[in-house]
């Protein structure tokens, strides 16, 4: 029985919910309250698990289950799912792979390091899955953070990495299978990925690399992993299309990081005045309604939000436990999310202007 002819036999029965169905049903015919609803369902879950179990690396799951469910991207299939879980394996064996054995070899793992970069940029403007783009991004940063602390962390993590990735799938299809797309959504297929070699693509991928490859290195070699949710954020942050556009590119990094970080930060205070598990989930429900009605709204400063929520939840886990530390750490924390935003927009507008003529052509 479709949705519709669902609400057709609820309006013709006597059920004492029949009011609270029919206002339920008539936001699934709505795209737009679908997808607020959808995102906002799905980042409560994932916060809630997450929080509740703690495991390593465990707010990478909201943080992937917001990415997603913030695209216009229709519900993925169990052949999806599964192929995203071997995906995430072996970019986290990747990750793992390198700090192990080309760690202590500098020279090496540099060059192969970069390489890494180049063609992870590279798949991604081809056309290639958006998923495996980015946990191979994430662990390629991430597994040499730790790894440059003590080899065995980065072991231990990747367990919770994966785990945090793979939990972050299901909830993805969770939340579609919740808050399904009305019957007259039409979600247009996402196109193949371009095979052979392809000039244009090769070109934004060397740019993305020169402008990452040293924070990332400097990230590595400095043991920066109190800022590693930092790095995973600007991590994100390179995958955007528009980041060379100049002034408005810088501003719309600020100001999402700003919005984040003001509503992370009361967030914390509230929930310290009343620390009950069952109040923080019921807060962020309600933070993560109002993102999401921002999100898919038609106001023009609708772009900010979805980068916001996410900086959200990382300052604010980020922030989680620093007690009369908390303030100065935090903003701290903010600045430094936003100079890596700015940095990344700011080489990429420089690369564009001095990018030799005969490239461009």
């Amino acid at each position: 029985m479709s949705t519709n002819e669902l609400a057709a036999h609820i309006q013709t029965t006597k059920n004492p919910l029949k009011k609270l169905t029919t206002g339920w049903l008539d936001i699934l015919q709505d795209a737009t309250a679908v997808r607020v609803m959808r995102l906002s369902i799905g980042s409560t879950i994932a916060m809630a698990l997450a929080y509740a179990f703690n495991w390593p690396l465990a707010m990478l799951t909201p943080v992937f289950t917001v990415v997603f469910l913030s695209l216009p991207l229709p519900r993925p299939s169990f052949y999806q799912g599964f192929r995203n879980m071997l995906q995430t394996l072996l970019a986290v064996a990747i990750g793992v792979f390198i700090t192990l054995y080309l760690m202590p070899i500098p020279f090496i793992f540099s060059l192969i390091f970069g390489l890494l970069l180049f063609h992870t940029y590279y798949l991604i403007n081809r056309g290639g899955s958006f998923w495996f783009v980015l946990i191979l991004l994430i662990s390629i940063l991430l597994m040499p953070m730790l790894g440059n602390v003590h080899d065995g962390l980065a072991i231990e993590v990747s367990a919770g990495f994966v785990w945090s990735a793979w939990v972050a799938v299901w909830l993805i299809f969770l939340a579609h299978l919740l808050v399904p797309d009305p019957d007259s959504q039409k979600i247009p297929k996402a196109p193949p990925m371009h095979k052979g070699y392809v000039p244009i693509a090769a070109e934004l991928a060397l740019k993305s690399t020169i402008v990452a490859f040293p924070i990332a290195i400097f990230f590595i070699a400095f043991q920066l992993t109190d800022y590693i949710l930092i790095m995973i954020n600007a991590a994100i942050f390179t995958l955007s299309p528009d980041l060379s556009k100049g002034k408005n590119a810088i501003s719309n990094s600020i100001i999402s990081t700003l919005i984040g970080g003001s509503v992370a930060y009361f967030f914390y205070w509230i929930l310290v005045a009343v620390p009950e598990y069952y109040f923080f989930i019921s807060c962020f429900f309600l933070v993560a309604l109002i993102f999401s009605s921002l999100i898919f709204s038609t106001r023009p400063d609708a772009k900010y939000y979805s980068s916001a929520l996410v900086a959200m939840i990382i300052l604010f886990n980020g922030s989680m436990g620093e007690d009369k530390d908390f303030t100065s750490l935090f903003f701290a924390r903010v600045v430094l999310m936003a100079l890596a935003g700015v940095y990344v927009i700011l080489a990429l507008k420089v690369l564009d202007r001095y990018w030799p003529a005969a490239v461009k052509k």
